[in-house]
């Protein structure tokens, strides 16, 4: 599913997608950045806990060919394409997969903030 509209929100560090069927997403670029479908993120099918992106935006959005965006990061992340899609997916089930990552965070200790340590204490 191809978007009819693509706009890039710099100052809210959003993706808006608008679908001709009248769907649209805003997609958040750390939300992006943690589901990049780069080998970097998606570890050739183990998967790495991205981690401290709360502040990372997006500084470019381009077409790669006539199937996907290559998006880059202002944290220098620039591999991956986002194919047609993946985007449409990653709109459709934000909320789900958000509640996954967040969980994800928790286990590990981890937090979206690259500021803040978080200790795991075993009691």
């Amino acid at each position: 599913m191809i978007p009819s509209a693509i706009n890039l929100h710099k100052a809210s560090k959003t993706l808006t997608l608008k679908y001709p069927s009248g769907e649209q997403y805003e997609l958040p670029a750390e939300f992006l950045r943690v589901h990049s479908p780069s080998a970097e993120v998606q570890g050739h099918g183990n998967p790495i806990l991205q981690f401290g992106k709360i502040n990372v935006g997006l500084s470019k959005v381009e077409p790669a060919g006539q199937y996907a965006l290559k998006l880059t990061f202002d944290d220098g992340h620039d591999s991956g394409l986002f194919t047609w899609e993946y985007l449409h997916q990653l709109g459709v089930r934000q909320e789900e997969l958000w509640a996954d990552y967040l969980a994800e965070l928790k286990k590990a200790g981890k937090s979206r903030d690259p500021s803040v340590s978080v200790v795991k204490l075993m009691l």
